[in-house]
């Protein structure tokens, strides 16, 4: 009964001191916000791998959704009181579709007047760059890992394996690549050709995105995206970023782009994840940070086209 009586007091302990530190946190901001008389920042987090829906929440990280990331930029296209948008990126990719709907609203937004601005994190890779790539100005870390601009995308051949195991799939199709990439045999020239015109194809988009977003050539681009990976000082020597520096330096950037006079308020517009879900928005972020546990389902019979 004692043990019992302990363990009550201590977990009643634990609950009060997440309670209270949640309310001094939201009391301090809506305080800091309503010091600010400058203007309004939006902060947008994309998090974890990008892909298309509404993206997913856990303890250990999140999934990042295109619809879900595209409502809250609409959002922010149509609240007056923010004068520019700040895209958090803590990603290291994600699918081309998914990628393309996202900046496909980053340009809208700049159409409606707002300013935006990508800040990269630990990673921002691949779809995440694609995405940052539509910003009015990238800010990374010299330590941030970018670029990896390029396609993928893997099959596997357990042919092999099946027989040794004693299994063998049967395929009934309605065309001759209807199981393009079916891990029940190895794929044809005419198949392999097929996927790498997919890969050529997306690869092509890519390169133009970033050339639009950048305001250069293609031609300028290219030699730097044959998937290699670059430290965030290594992308501004190539031109692939703006500017150095960390989170709140990219907001500070936004409010002067803005036209912000002084620091200006920051509103986090989500999306929320695990921890924000339980604590509310006082900008409690998971402390496991990007979703690096969450990927892409890939079918059976064709592995699914990613940027990363």
């Amino acid at each position: 009964m004692g043990k019992k009586i302990i363990a009550a007091v201590i977990l009643g302990g634990v609950a009060f001191s997440l309670l209270l530190a949640v309310a001094l946190q939201r009391g301090s901001s809506s305080a800091g916000r309503n010091a600010y008389a400058g203007g309004e920042v939006g902060v947008v987090y994309i998090e974890g791998v990008i892909a298309g829906g509404t993206g997913s929440s856990g303890l250990f990280g999140s999934q990042g959704g295109a619809e879900s990331i595209a409502s809250l930029l609409r959002e922010a296209s149509r609240a007056p009181n923010l004068r520019a948008v700040v895209i958090r990126l803590n990603s290291p990719g994600g699918t081309p579709a998914a990628s393309q709907e996202i900046e496909a609203e980053i340009q809208r937004l700049k159409d409606s007047g707002k300013k935006v601005v990508a800040s990269m994190g630990d990673v921002a890779a691949s779809g995440a760059y694609w995405v940052a790539a539509g910003a009015d100005q990238i800010v990374a870390n010299p330590g941030t890992i970018t670029g990896s601009i390029g396609v993928i995308m893997e099959t596997t051949n357990l042919e092999g394996l099946y027989e040794k195991i004693g299994v063998s799939p049967a395929t009934y199709k309605s065309g001759p690549y209807k199981d393009m990439g079916s891990s029940a045999r190895p794929a044809t020239a005419e198949e392999r050709a097929i996927f790498q015109s997919m890969i050529d194809d997306v690869y092509n988009q890519f390169i133009d995105a970033v050339a639009r977003g950048r305001h250069r050539d293609a031609s300028e681009i290219r030699p730097l995206a044959d998937g290699r990976v670059y430290t965030g000082r290594q992308a501004k020597e190539l031109g692939l970023v703006d500017r150095l520096g960390d989170f709140h330096d990219a907001v500070l950037l936004a409010g002067e782009l803005a036209g912000i006079e002084g620091e200006p308020a920051i509103v986090d517009l989500g999306p929320k994840n695990f921890w924000t879900d339980i604590f509310g928005s006082a900008g409690v972020k998971s402390p496991w940070g990007s979703g690096w546990f969450v990927l892409p389902g890939q079918s059976d019979k064709v592995g699914s086209l990613n940027l990363r």
